[in-house]
């Protein structure tokens, strides 16, 4: 039996997605794809290409960037982070269009110029848990950079991650440029003291109800929903899809 050469690569993978998308789009398509169009062009692609990253694909307000070297990724996530910020100061928090991105260094698979594999999907898991205008790193990236960036991370401890089988050890990065060193940051679920429950914890996010005829608005109600979701499942032991979280739709409160 023969088999086909698979082409692989250790790399670091930078995965980008602008928070709230489907809201923007839905509140002003042509002005989103514009503004989107006219920051990539701005900001984000030569501070990718000035870091030596290679764009392997976009996908509506998300990108998948390659870089040969840690160093490189955390710099221009940080750099673009920044410089984001610094576009947004200006405009109202609903208005901003701020991305999320993770970062892992791993093995891919690579196919024509597409990359594959769970160095891939590692780094898409990470975006998905960073704040938006957050940058957001593995373990394995972290080692790699740990004293060689002049950038500021917090300890995020173990993160469960969607379809990722093994919880895995996560970094924030501090993005103010005066941030200073700080501990490892605790989560809400990590600080607060519970009541004595019994069996397992689980929380119910209820849909918010829209009382406008506005499709913005009702659009932005959906997404109030989804941040929640997002906010709970960075809290050790819940994850987006799991039992312990639940969205109740039926209802106009979920009831």
């Amino acid at each position: 039996m023969t088999f086909e050469r698979v082409d692989r690569r250790l790399t670091a993978v930078l995965a980008a997605d602008v928070a709230g998308y489907s809201r923007l789009m839905g509140a002003d398509e042509e002005g989103t794809l514009a503004r989107l169009k006219a920051l990539r062009r701005g900001i984000v692609d030569p501070t990718i290409a000035a870091h030596r990253g290679r764009i392997v694909k976009t996908t509506g307000g998300g990108m998948l960037v390659e870089f040969a070297s840690a160093v490189d990724a955390a710099r221009s996530a940080v750099e673009i982070q920044r410089n984001m910020a610094a576009k947004n100061a200006d405009l109202s928090k609903g208005a901003r269009i701020e991305f999320r991105i993770g970062i892992h260094v791993g093995d891919i698979i690579l196919d024509e110029n597409d990359i594959f594999g769970d160095g891939v999907n590692i780094a898409a898991r990470l975006e998905g848990i960073a704040e938006p205008g957050g940058v957001c790193i593995s373990d394995d990236a972290h080692r790699q950079i740990r004293g060689k960036v002049d950038i500021v991370f917090d300890d995020m401890g173990s993160q469960v991650l969607k379809n990722i089988a093994e919880p895995m050890r996560a970094w924030r990065c501090q993005i103010d440029e005066n941030a200073r060193s700080a501990e490892p940051t605790k989560s809400l679920f990590e600080i607060a003291q519970p009541l004595a429950t019994t069996g397992k914890p689980s929380i119910a996010v209820l849909a918010f109800a829209c009382l406008s005829d506005e499709r913005e608005f009702k659009f932005l109600t959906g997404a109030m929903s989804e941040d929640l979701i997002t906010m709970l499942a960075r809290i050790p032991g819940y994850y987006r899809n799991s039992p312990a979280i639940r969205l109740c739709l039926p209802g106009p409160l979920g009831g």
